[in-house]
């Protein structure tokens, strides 16, 4: 619970920390995906305390449909650091095309795994979703980071930003896979879940607070991290 209310709280410090900077227009997808999350965490809360916990079905229906939203909203947040990343460039449209195309490429594939099921078929829909946009997520922070590093992006919020991502879905495919491979660990591999949520928004609420929009990393220190 407190790992919960830790969480949440960063959300919210997130978008205030953005809204402070007076950066809501250029991080849009980002702050609106910690004000999501944020009233996601609340919503969540009030239907464990009014259904009894977190074996109930409405708790599970609930915690499962609103995590593959959060995962969606996620996903558009990795597509519009491309953007930042590719600005120069101008090929936003190009950018929105794609990231459509893979979202409706993955939400097909994760239907047709699950397709062969005859119960509750939107559920498992949702959860294999989830993650399987998380791995694409993944997949995406990494050539976003080789880009940064061959274009040598030298913007130090910026670098941040996607350093911390790639951790936060490093970790958590790490964890998804530790579950599947050893089941027996779910009772500490439960608590990872809720501490690497934590972890995002804490780094990104520091990365607008602490870090000047126009600060700049040396190319030659920028290596230094890539290693």
């Amino acid at each position: 619970m407190a790992i919960w209310i830790l969480g949440t709280l960063s959300e919210a410090l997130v978008v205030v920390c953005i809204y402070r900077r007076g950066a809501l227009r250029r991080y849009f997808f980002l702050s609106s995906y910690m004000f999501l999350s944020a009233l996601v965490s609340v919503s969540r809360f009030r239907v464990l305390l009014h259904y009894g916990g977190v074996t109930s079905p409405e708790y599970r229906y609930f915690y499962f449909y609103s995590d593959a939203v959060l995962t969606i909203a996620l996903f558009f947040a990795v597509i519009s650091l491309f953007s930042l990343v590719f600005e120069e460039m101008r090929i936003e449209r190009y950018l929105r095309f794609a990231a459509v195309l893979l979202l409706a490429g993955t939400a097909w594939f994760s239907y047709a795994i699950v397709s062969q099921s005859s119960a509750r078929i939107m559920t498992h829909f949702a959860f294999e979703l989830s993650q399987n946009l998380y791995f694409v997520g993944l997949a995406l922070t990494y050539v976003l980071w080789g880009a940064i590093v061959k274009l040598r992006e030298t913007r130090t919020q910026l670098i941040q930003i996607v350093l911390s991502l790639g951790i936060y879905f490093s970790a958590y495919a790490a964890t998804y896979a530790l579950s599947n491979l050893a089941p027996g660990l779910y009772s500490y591999t439960r608590f990872l879940f809720p501490a690497f949520g934590c972890l995002l928004p804490l780094t990104w609420a520091y990365a607008f607070w602490r870090v000047p929009e126009n600060a700049r990393l040396a190319p030659a220190r920028l290596l230094e991290v890539a290693q």
